[in-house]
């Protein structure tokens, strides 16, 4: 005999497929010298090399899948590891309320990272397993011009038809990778302002001053006002008659806001030294005085309270007259 091949199908009888004696370093070939299978041999690339193919692409994938993981964890990490503010930096070591204002800058910095993180992983994996159904379905000899075709249409359909859907995912992203809002924060989105609860790709909700819950789509907000990032400036107007001496007033006006500032249980919660900018408007009512200073966003609407307290206990014992009729005093803290 001439090879050990020809002497196994001798001594079996069977009939020889042909890819052997076509070609012996064929898979075929191989196939028929370990098994003896003329069926298994002849069959080759249906049970063997096809699988095989499609086996090695799920392996690529989910190797590829998890690389790009990897990598977006990695990036989410760096950024959920930024700096301080730079308003917040000069007041580190200032107090344990202080603390916990970088605390929650941190927080909220590491929330973001992971709802980033999470929707690139997400459209990662979608990418990747497509691209593997698509070889795989290519493997199996089906003919992928058709479903193709049949997906732009229902695409295109579905873009239609779910436009607005697609609009607020589109614009929540953005909400997210911009950092417009998150949890916790004061904000005025237009027709409704109170504090945010959620924040989803599709819907924001959030609370207002009355307690009622509303619901905001994305795709629908326009602009926002966020009050309780970095800083909040505090802004108290108070009126006072025609004939006040406005030197002196202005002078009790900074004397009261240097006092609270040098107090202990207000240093941390005040991020710079208030300053009495003296007349904001004069108006057939009154004359309106203006004391400002930045505090921490959580803290705004207390530092507001204390000061026009201190500012009206102050006023009563320096004789300085606030007139009966209402006055347009402005905003509170901004």
């Amino acid at each position: 005999m001439s090879t050990a091949l020809s002497v196994t199908a001798a001594a079996s009888d069977a009939v020889v497929p042909d890819c052997v004696t076509a070609d012996p370093s064929s898979l075929c070939a191989q196939l028929y010298s370990w098994f003896g299978l003329d069926w298994l041999a002849a069959n080759a690339q249906a049970l063997v090399a096809t699988p095989l193919r499609i086996v090695l692409i799920v392996l690529v994938a989910a190797v590829a899948r998890a690389v790009v993981n990897r990598g977006i964890r990695r990036l989410t990490e760096r950024t959920a590891t930024g700096q301080v503010p730079t308003i917040l930096k000069p007041r580190r070591a200032k107090g344990e309320n202080h603390q916990q204002v970088v605390e929650q800058v941190a927080a909220r910095r590491t929330q973001r990272a992971e709802a980033i993180g999470s929707v690139l992983r997400s459209f990662a994996s979608i990418v990747v397993f497509f691209i593997a159904v698509v070889m795989i379905l290519g493997e199996l000899g089906i003919n992928l011009a058709p479903i193709v075709a049949s997906a732009g249409v229902v695409g295109v359909a579905l873009g239609f038809g779910a436009q607005n859907l697609i609009k607020d995912f589109i614009a929540g992203i953005g909400i997210i990778l911009e950092d417009q809002y998150g949890v916790g924060d004061v904000v005025d989105l237009g027709e409704a302002s109170g504090t945010v609860e959620a924040v989803g790709l599709r819907i924001t909700r959030l609370r207002d001053i009355n307690g009622v819950v509303w619901y905001a789509r994305n795709g629908e907000v326009l602009r926002v006002g966020n009050k309780s990032q970095g800083y909040a400036q505090v802004v108290i107007d108070m009126p006072v008659t025609h004939d006040t001496d406005l030197e002196h007033c202005r002078s009790v006006m900074q004397e009261v806001g240097e006092v609270v500032h040098a107090e202990p249980a207000w240093a941390d919660v005040l991020l710079g030294a208030p300053e009495s900018l003296g007349v904001e408007s004069i108006t057939p009512q009154a004359i309106v005085m203006r004391l400002q200073v930045r505090s921490t966003n959580a803290d705004q609407w207390r530092v507001a309270r204390e000061l026009r307290l201190r500012l009206q206990e102050r006023f009563a014992a320096e004789g300085i007259r606030i007139p009966v009729t209402p006055a347009l005093t402005g905003a509170g803290p901004t």
